[in-house]
């Protein structure tokens, strides 16, 4: 593998993250938004979460030799803020293996809106549990942990030492669990437990033990610059494992 580090970035604060969360919050059954999902765009706080990333990023960019991001348009507009006229000579590739989980017939429901409109996939989702559930048309973390795969197999082997991917928050738990490794359980007692940040930093490092978590949805750069920090859930589930 000639990749040792990678540094994993969740896309800041979308426009979908706060029609979901008020969504949730108003009890309603789906999600008052009309744009698809590969074209939701950053809020305005989610840019100044990339602006602050940006300075970040600054004093760093000759350590990172390879950007590659998720051809949804909240992650690559990340990117571009963050790396403004950095982008300039650098190496950047847009992957669709990196794009965020396929909710499919789900997509745009609430946790509410699941049991009342599709109560046979509620009941489906408790059963299969939150790794192996697949709603009609989508993914399940399975699904998407198989993309990844293919994904890593060919970025590993054939990239540079350290390389940056802006992304979304399921990918980056679910690349914790192929590179750690993590079994199903560990995954989800993680995940139960931890946040992936918008615009937060999650550092993983190879070693001759095999890869290792250094740092993990880190935000010092925003409270730094006085970014808002946000948490929003960006792949909500029917109902905790």
């Amino acid at each position: 593998m000639a990749v040792r580090e990678l540094w994993l970035v969740r896309h800041g604060e979308s426009i979908g993250n706060i029609a979901a969360t008020r969504a949730e919050m108003d009890g309603l059954d789906v999600i008052p938004l009309d744009v698809r999902d590969a074209d939701v765009p950053l809020s305005a706080t989610g840019q100044e979460q990339a602006t602050a990333l940006g300075t970040w990023l600054a004093p760093h960019l000759d350590q990172i030799d390879l950007f590659w991001v998720s051809p949804y348009a909240r992650a690559r507009e990340t990117l571009a803020i963050a790396l403004g006229d950095g982008a300039v000579g650098r190496t950047i590739f847009v992957d669709e293996r990196l794009r965020d989980r396929e909710l499919g017939i789900l997509d745009l429901l609430t946790r509410q809106g699941v049991a009342r409109l599709h109560p046979e996939e509620f009941s489906r989702r408790r059963h299969l549990g939150k790794f192996y559930h697949r709603p009609p048309g989508g993914e399940s973390w399975a699904d998407v942990a198989l993309r990844l795969r293919s994904f890593l197999r060919e970025a590993l082997e054939s990239g540079p030492e350290t390389a940056m991917l802006v992304v979304h928050d399921a990918v980056v738990m679910l690349l914790l669990y192929i590179l750690l490794p993590l079994r199903e359980d560990e995954l989800l007692g993680f995940a139960d437990d931890h946040t992936v940040l918008n615009a937060s930093i999650t550092r993983v490092i190879l070693t001759e033990a095999g890869w290792e978590l250094a740092a993990f949805s880190d935000v010092a750069h925003l409270q730094r610059e006085g970014a808002d920090v946000t948490a929003h859930p960006g792949d909500p589930d029917v109902q905790p494992r």
